[in-house]
C-alpha cells in the first residue's frame, strides 16, 4: 500500500499493530508513521481481561493476589508475539509487579480454546472473539482495559479502577499512501465519518462492544502516534522482539 499510487484507490485497513512492527522487528523495508497519510478511525473498542471459570478469582485485586502466590505459575495467552493482546498483559504485569508467563499462540481461536481448557489461566481477549464465552459462563471477565466501562458489559469494571492509568483498546482505521492529496483525503474522511453515524452502523459496533472512532485526518494521526508511543515503552521495558 505504501507505495501504491497515491491516488485514493488503494488503502489501508489499520490495526494497532501497524504503528510499532518498527520496534518489534530489526529489518523492515517500511514505516508506517513515516510512509502513510491517516485517513480516519474507524472503531475502539476494549479487551476483556478474562479468566477461565475454574480458577478461583473475581476481581482484579483478587487475581493479583492469586498470581503473586504463584510467581511463575500463573500463564496467560495471546494470539502472537507483538500483539495488542500480549502487550495488555505485559503493561499489567509492569503496573502490578506479578510474574505471569507469556504463552502465544498462531491465532486467538487456539489461544481461546486453551483457556477454556484451563491450559492456561488469563487472557486479554478481544471483545467479540470471546463475548459468548463470558455470558454463558464458560469463561469469567475480571475487567475491561478502555477508561471507560463497556455498554455490553455494564457489570464489569475497568482495569483502571484498580489500577489507575491502565488503558488499552483493540481499534482500527483506514490510512492511504503518504502523498494522497489532502483534498481526497479530507472525503474519504468525510464520507467515513458520514457511515459511522449510520444508526446500522452504530447498532452494529455496539453488538461487537465498540464505539465508532470519529474526528479529522490529523486527529487519527494524533491517536495513532500516541498509540505507537505508548506500546513502543512497552515493547522497550518487556524486551520483546520477532524474528
Amino acid at each position: 500500500m505504501a507505495r501504491a499510487p497515491a491516488d485514493g484507490h488503494t488503502l489501508l485497513w489499520v490495526v494497532p499493530g501497524y504503528g510499532i512492527a518498527h520496534v518489534l522487528y530489526d529489518k523492515l523495508n517500511f514505516n508506517f508513521i513515516r510512509d502513510t497519510a491517516p485517513v480516519a478511525g474507524i472503531s475502539n473498542g476494549p479487551l476483556l481481561m478474562e479468566v477461565n471459570s475454574a480458577t478461583p478469582v473475581y476481581t482484579v485485586p483478587e487475581f493479583i493476589a492469586y498470581t503473586k502466590a504463584r510467581p511463575g505459575k500463573v500463564n496467560f495467552a495471546s494470539p502472537g508475539i507483538g500483539s495488542t493482546i500480549q502487550l495488555c498483559g505485559e503493561l499489567f504485569k509492569i503496573m502490578t509487579g506479578v510474574n505471569m508467563v507469556h504463552v502465544p499462540y498462531r491465532g486467538s481461536a487456539p489461544a481461546l480454546t486453551d483457556l477454556l481448557a484451563g491450559q492456561v489461566q488469563v487472557m486479554f481477549a478481544d471483545t467479540p472473539s470471546s463475548i459468548e464465552h463470558v455470558k454463558a459462563g464458560k469463561l469469567r471477565a475480571l475487567a475491561v482495559t478502555t477508561a471507560e466501562r463497556s455498554e455490553i458489559l455494564p457489570g464489569v469494571p475497568t482495569v483502571s479502577k484498580f489500577l489507575p492509568g491502565f488503558e488499552a483498546s483493540n481499534w482500527f482505521g483506514v490510512a492511504a499512501p503518504r502523498n494522497t492529496p489532502p483534498e481526497i483525503i479530507d472525503k474519504l474522511n468525510k464520507e467515513i465519518n458520514v457511515a459511522l453515524a449510520e444508526p446500522d452502523i452504530k447498532a452494529r459496533l455496539a453488538d461487537l462492544g465498540a464505539a465508532s472512532l470519529t474526528g479529522s485526518p490529523a486527529d487519527f494521526g494524533r491517536f495513532i502516534a500516541a498509540e505507537a508511543e505508548k506500546w513502543s515503552k512497552v515493547i522497550r521495558a518487556a524486551n520483546i522482539k520477532v524474528d
